[in-house]
């Protein structure tokens, strides 16, 4: 099965990505096609987390083990941890912390599952507009953070913008016909 995931940022309103993946592919492959997609580097912290509806966190997915072995609570490794594994409906919501220092994220749903395909590695299949810079300097970490303009695109705005995902089907390439030289 394909899962495809629409990922968006509050910092950057233009800036949107679909991704394809597996769902017996991990977060890991998922989390290094997006990082390659935004030309972001591949040896920071970050982590995925699965939420709620209203974009709680629930379940943190890691690049790896910080060492809390005293916790009650279960260790996802990503290149251990299987889509499927933690991924059930469509609709699912999850934060991608690519900045931990400053807890910055981009907000992810998973806009369809297409039974019956397969792919061999995630793929990026559009890439709108600028991401938000990977790291923000130590200065702008310590002043306040700006305020939002009202025209900054929310959570909200993003559930409501699933029903119209600006792109076409159709314009997409053929899973059946793919391969690894074609990911970028």
């Amino acid at each position: 099965m394909i899962y495809r995931f629409v990922i968006g940022s509050e910092e950057a309103e233009n800036f949107k990505l679909v991704v394809a993946a597996d769902s017996d592919d991990t977060f890991m492959n998922l989390r290094n096609t997006i990082l390659k997609a935004c030309n972001y580097s591949l040896d920071q912290m970050d982590s995925f987390y699965i939420c709620d509806d209203d974009w709680n966190k629930e379940k943190e997915i890691t690049a790896m083990d910080m060492g809390m072995e005293e916790s009650d609570e279960d260790i996802w490794l990503m290149d251990e941890t299987r889509l499927e594994n933690l991924i059930e409906d469509e609709g699912q919501k999850m934060k991608f912390v690519f900045d931990y220092m400053t807890d910055r994220y981009f907000f992810m749903k998973l806009k369809e599952a297409i039974p019956g395909q397969s792919l061999d590695e995630p793929v990026c299949e559009l890439k709108q507009g600028t991401p938000p810079e990977e790291m923000r300097e130590l200065n702008d970490f310590m002043a306040p953070a700006p305020a939002v303009k009202t025209t900054d695109i929310s959570l909200e705005a993003f559930d409501d913008e699933f029903e119209s995902t600006g792109y076409n089907d159709d314009e997409i390439a053929d899973y059946g016909e793919m391969d690894s030289s074609e990911l970028y």
